[in-house]
């Protein structure tokens, strides 16, 4: 039943009338009296007999059409299991709600159609490796896709790599097997990307986009073409990662280290997880790929669930561009200031030769708007709000400063520390660089790309982009240059994942430049001896990556560990831990404060007793659903952030 009660995440059983005995198959959405209640809820399996002596019958099928696959609905209870969650919050991310109008125009010719078998493949075409062949075990990951194999690959992009064209090659190998593919990335932007290489190679309408910013009714038209078989190959944000796609032969995740792929509704799973799942469950073929590498996808490696696809050396040499720190020696030596200045000599020349070649340049800021954080010019204490006590900021050059949390103008601030009343920058967001950067470099064109407008491409020659992380346009023939600002701005933050981001992101713009041998360079405004930028120096995500994960194995962090992080008012977590049977070698840590005066505890257990773990804390959770505790508690297994 749709009722997120923990206590309830159990199947019920019904009798069927007759009435309904033809729409009531294994997978349709059902209405069934309970408590007193009409509420939804799926038909999972019809059973002769039943253990109960009395049933209920069943009040309504909504609709025939079986849009819960076999397959999708055991995937979410592994997925609910795995996360501490419910069946029924699994569900409502699996299937998108019903669309009625959309669904009778699908259904119109044959309503028995849905969830039909494709027409079988013919004999296996072979695919042309093309650009995996820079990878010694690309082309060999691509033949066994083609035969009906279950490779599992973790994939380390090269610098410049068109990453939809591989997805796609790989894609198109399985297809050429006579099976389907399901491939999630992060965003919009990624998926058009994706959607124009995918068409290409296949042809159009060979596969179906699933989002959730496409809109109800197409979203629901997508996801009613997959699970009727008239797609083979489904792609989409995390939407798509309960896709139902007839004889599933890949998962594919492409940069898993974006925080959009955890979803931010309960249960909270990972899309990389989910995928990960879904290939153990079914035994199909899985791809991690991106140009950076987690800590996730190298304990993949290191246990031997996947192998890694990476190319030698001396390509990774050939593709790369010329990269270099602003913080070492050398360059201290002959700029003095760099340590401190936000462009240093080194990066203002490098933009400035790029624009003398008409090459494009990059230049990426951490943080978006004007001035997002401000400080008294004086004493250099934050400014902060007098109505709520948050950051101040400034909107633009003539702006007012306002508060960036209850939105306040404070035009006649004054600091309460010294009286000052003169503000100066403490962070520079994007639009401020923007404009500094504009009077730099005079008649040269200046484009920004965040929030308010990403921009997909920008035309070659002169001219300045400046954008914030993952909204980097691709530039026609690269960028001559890319300028990577503000770096203590991602390397300072109190989280797990500080360095691992930000090594992320460097990468991701990093790898728009064209290739030292083509002029292009790549300044990193930042101590070169940071492991990140020695990471980055060396284009080597996989060390990184592994150094990350033993530190990890060391303190006791995830992944190395399974760790739950329970939030809620101080009584309500007590209580649930109070009546949690943990496994033996749980660790509590904690309380910490969290938000709107609640408090959080971690709970730790080694990685072979996960499964106990989440099985204790689900069961504890439906003991207080089930006396109708007041205060609710917020579950959630190995969280983003633990900080």
């Amino acid at each position: 039943m749709d009722v997120p009660l923990p206590h309830l995440d159990r199947p019920f059983d019904y009798l069927v009338p007759d009435t309904l005995d033809a729409d009531a198959r294994p997978g349709v959405r059902v209405k069934v009296r309970f408590a007193g209640q009409l509420v939804d809820g799926w038909l999972l399996e019809r059973v002769a007999e039943s253990a109960h002596p009395k049933l209920a019958y069943l009040e309504k099928v909504v609709s025939p059409v079986p849009v819960l696959a076999p397959e999708v609905a055991e995937l979410a209870r592994a997925v609910a299991d795995r996360y501490a969650g419910s069946l029924a919050d699994v569900l409502r991310l699996a299937v998108p709600p019903r669309h009625a109008r959309v669904e009778k125009d699908v259904t119109a010719t044959d309503p028995a159609d849905a969830g039909a078998t494709p027409p079988t493949a013919a004999d296996p075409t072979p695919v042309d490796p093309r650009g995996w062949r820079d990878y010694p075990a690309g082309p060999a990951f691509l033949r066994a896709l083609t035969a009906g194999r279950a490779p599992r690959a973790v994939w380390s992009a090269l610098p410049g790599e068109d990453w939809a064209d591989r997805y796609a090659d790989a894609v198109a190998a399985t297809v050429a097997g006579g099976r389907g593919a399901v491939v999630v990335v992060a965003d919009a932007r990624d998926l058009d990307r994706l959607d124009a290489a995918l068409t290409a190679v296949l042809g159009p309408g060979r596969h179906a986009c699933l989002s959730a910013a496409a809109g109800p009714a197409r979203r629901y038209r997508a996801f009613l073409a997959a699970r009727r078989g008239d797609v083979p190959v489904v792609i989409g944000t995390r939407a798509a990662m309960f896709a139902p796609v007839e004889r599933l032969g890949l998962v594919a995740v492409w940069d898993d280290g974006d925080d959009l792929h955890a979803e931010p509704r309960a249960p909270y799973p990972h899309a990389r997880d989910v995928l990960l799942t879904r290939a153990q469950l079914a035994g199909v073929a899985a791809l991690v790929g991106g140009y950076a590498r987690t800590a996730e996808a190298q304990l993949l490696v290191e246990t031997g669930w996947a192998r890694e696809v990476v190319a030698d050396r001396a390509t990774v040499r050939a593709r790369m561009p010329a990269i270099a720190p602003t913080g070492d020696d050398p360059h201290l030596a002959r700029d003095p200031g760099a340590a401190s200045a936000r462009l240093p000599s080194l990066a203002w020349t490098t933009a400035r030769d790029a624009l003398r070649a008409d090459l494009p340049v990059l230049v990426q800021v951490p943080r978006r708007g004007y001035l997002p954080s401000v400080a008294c010019a004086d004493c250099r204490a934050p400014a902060r709000c007098p109505h709520c006590a948050g950051p101040l900021g400034l909107p633009s050059a003539e702006g007012a400063p306002a508060c960036r949390w209850c939105g306040r103008v404070a035009a006649a601030y004054a600091c309460p520390d010294c009286g000052g009343r003169r503000l100066r920058a403490s962070v520079t967001g994007a639009r401020r660089t923007a404009e500094e950067l504009g009077r730099a470099f005079p008649g040269v064109p200046v484009r920004t790309s965040g929030r308010e407008e990403v921009l997909a491409t920008v035309p070659a020659g002169a001219g300045l982009v400046i954008a914030t992380p993952g909204a980097e346009p691709v530039a026609e023939g690269g960028y001559g240059a890319v300028l990577l600002l503000d770096s203590w701005a991602l390397l300072t933050r109190a989280d797990l994942r500080a360095g691992e981001e930000a090594l992320r992101r460097w990468l991701a713009a990093a790898a728009l430049a064209r290739p030292g041998s083509a002029g292009g360079r790549v300044v990193v405004v930042a101590d070169g001896a940071l492991a990140p930028v020695q990471a980055l120096l060396r284009w080597d995500s996989a060390w990184f990556a592994t150094r990350e994960l033993a530190e990890r194995r060391e303190l006791g962090f995830p992944p190395a560990v399974r760790m739950a992080s329970v939030t809620g008012v101080a009584d309500a977590v007590a209580d649930l831990l109070a009546g949690a049977a943990l496994p033996d070698g749980a660790e509590v840590l904690g309380p910490v404060p969290a938000d709107e005066g609640r408090e959080r505890m971690l709970v730790r257990v080694p990685r072979a007793r996960a499964a106990a773990l989440a099985g204790a804390l689900h069961a504890a959770a439906g003991q207080r659903s089930a006396r109708k505790a007041a205060d609710p508690v917020r579950l959630q297994i190995d969280p983003l952030s633990l900080f």
